[in-house]
């Protein structure tokens, strides 16, 4: 199956938009992720199938041409946009100093500590 290589340009806003809140590369993330889902417990035979969500999807779409987008990789997208802009509004008082926060960011792909 071929795809049309226009996309709706809704579609090209919210890749931009993604790109622009997902600011950690993809390797960080995948390792953010796996240090993350360590925990207590051990990670079966293949590590990136027992990475936490949403951030697996989140690599997913990172992999992708623009082009190659599901209707499930731009529902992704959008729910990793909006709960970045969700987090970064509510920004605790203690602002990066807060852990929890930081790191429900950082889950999302987005590191709060780097410039835009």
């Amino acid at each position: 199956m071929v795809r049309e290589a226009r996309l709706e340009p809704e579609v090209a806003v919210l890749w931009d938009d993604f790109h622009a809140e997902v600011n950690v590369p993809s390797e960080q993330l995948r390792q953010w992720l796996l240090t993350r889902g360590s925990g207590e417990e051990t990670f079966g035979a293949n590590p990136d199938l027992d990475l936490p969500q949403p951030g697996r999807e989140i690599l997913k779409v990172l992999s992708k041409r623009k082009v190659d987008l599901t209707p499930e990789d731009i529902e992704v997208m959008r729910e990793a946009v909006d709960r970045i802009r969700e987090l970064m509004d509510a920004k605790p008082p203690r602002g990066n100093a807060d852990d929890e926060w930081r790191h429900s960011l950082l889950d999302l792909g987005h590191d709060p500590l780097v410039e835009r």
